[in-house]
């Protein structure tokens, strides 16, 4: 089956670049530019990824991602020239899979897609092992490996590099991760830090300088994808 992208963005000129490039990833494209049309089109046609403007003319994109979920296991990235931490911290934790700033680089655009599809075709399902690149979890046996060798990691950071890997390749906020870290997404976020500190220490050949486990300023970390 294909793909089915909507892009939901009032300016042409970002469906005018966009389309030919993912139809000739074999995707079907369709377009809206204001809230009201692109609900429509994402409740009626299966959209699999909803590329999703904030700054739309009938509503605020935010307001609409809880009922674009409503709709199916779709991946919805938002592209945006709001380049506020604040802003996409919002997005992120009202439920979008991943924030690109406006304007964009098309090839990145396109790797955040295919990450944000491949979780979303997997959402439901419990996998008991997750593998990213070098670094590989078994959930049950609570086990890490990194280039085949063990990791030692405390029950604190295990459910912090969790939750990491269940959105690798994509942003997870400092909110989402002081929840699954401490039950609690006010809690002080010096407590983040000192662990991802102690992770990179773990996971990074140079903690000074991350590859595996980035930071988003602002907004939270990402485990490369």
């Amino acid at each position: 089956m294909r793909n089915r992208i909507l892009i939901l963005d009032d300016e042409p000129a970002i469906a005018r670049v966009l389309q030919p490039v993912l139809e000739a990833t074999g995707s079907t494209v369709l377009t809206a530019a204001n809230a009201q049309a692109g609900l429509h089109v994402a409740r009626t046609a299966a959209i699999n990824v909803v590329l999703l403007d904030l700054g739309l003319p009938d509503a605020d994109g935010k307001e609409l991602i809880s009922t674009l979920r409503s709709f199916g296991d779709m991946a919805i990235i938002v592209i945006s020239a709001r380049h506020q931490g604040s802003e996409k911290v919002a997005a992120l934790d009202a439920g979008a899979d991943d924030y690109v700033d406006k304007p964009f680089d098309i090839a990145e655009l396109m790797a955040r897609i295919r990450v944000a599809q491949r979780r979303a075709s997997s959402h439901g399902r419990e996998r008991e092992q997750i593998t990213v690149g070098e670094l590989s979890v078994h959930f049950g046996r609570r086990e890490v490996r990194l280039m085949g060798d063990e990791v030692k990691l405390s029950p604190k950071e295990f459910d912090l590099l969790r939750t990491l890997l269940e959105h690798a390749g994509q942003v997870v906020t400092h909110r989402r991760l002081l929840l699954a870290g401490w039950g609690d997404p006010a809690a002080d976020p010096q407590y983040l830090r000192s662990y991802i500190a102690l992770l990179r220490q773990k996971l990074e050949e140079d903690a000074a300088e991350p590859r595996i486990l980035l930071t988003e300023p602002g907004v939270g970390y990402r485990l490369a994808g």
